[in-house]
């Protein structure tokens, strides 16, 4: 049986004439933990922005299931959901209604309008919300009024929320202290995990911190556009980090 979610053929991408992305081969398989490192200015950011369909490859090949993302329904690209490294929330909306917003996807336009005028229920929003360590004071204040830790864990839930197959982050641990990383990182690994949330059993996150890689099974270094190498978190050795930092 193939469980590869995605699978990328020999993508490239190009933007103002400079290849930011050369030739990349990779599968995602259910189950997979995958940590990307590298520097700033890598290809971290474009890489992940390509694996859940919101820029298309200059070139080369992107399936999900077997499937061109050009061809994927609704309901599959819904499969994918993606924490942003600018968390993208909505600064005039309540922290709970910006958790909400994960779920507009798979409401009508009915929930979207109770949702912005604070009429529908807030009751898994706030569920995921504490898991994330969020406390309920917070849950009604808008997003100017919380700090960047709290934004952060905002951020987190709305993904969570959406309870996909495959979440996939972009330097997630942004503004949280080291026990705070660390507890988020278990969560979003599933890692020891007991609770009737829904938590994606596939990850794919970048990130800048090494002392974070353990629980992760695949470590992914990318320097210059190109994946130096992509192997298991156990063979990874110092001299991977040298060629990558």
């Amino acid at each position: 049986m193939n469980n590869t979610l995605l699978d990328l053929k020999e993508i490239s991408y190009i933007n103002n004439h400079n290849l930011i992305l050369k030739k990349i081969n990779l599968k995602i398989k259910e189950g997979d933990k995958i940590a990307l490192i590298g520097k700033s200015g890598a290809g971290k950011t474009t890489l992940i922005s390509i694996l859940n369909g919101t820029i298309k490859p200059t070139s080369g090949e992107i399936k999900f299931f077997n499937t061109k993302f050009d061809n994927l329904k609704i309901n599959q690209q819904r499969r994918i959901t993606t924490i942003w490294q600018d968390l993208r929330l909505i600064e005039e909306l309540s922290a709970e209604q910006n958790v909400n917003c994960g779920l507009l996807g798979r409401e009508s336009l009915i929930f979207a309008f109770k949702n912005l005028i604070n009429l529908c229920s807030f009751k898994k929003a706030h569920d995921y919300m504490e898991v994330c360590c969020l406390k309920k004071s917070v849950f009604s204040k808008t997003i100017k009024q919380i700090s960047g830790g709290q934004k952060q864990r905002v951020a987190i839930a709305r993904s969570l929320i959406q309870e996909s197959d495959i979440l996939i982050a972009d330097e997630p641990f942004n503004n949280l202290d080291p026990k705070l990383s660390r507890y988020i990182k278990n969560l979003l690994l599933n890692l020891d995990y007991k609770n009737e949330l829904k938590i994606p059993k596939t990850t794919f996150i970048s990130l800048h911190r090494i002392d974070l890689l353990d629980g992760f099974n695949r470590v992914i270094g990318i320097k210059g556009g190109e994946i130096l190498f992509n192997i298991e978190r156990i063979k990874l050795r110092k001299d991977h980090l040298n060629e990558i930092y």
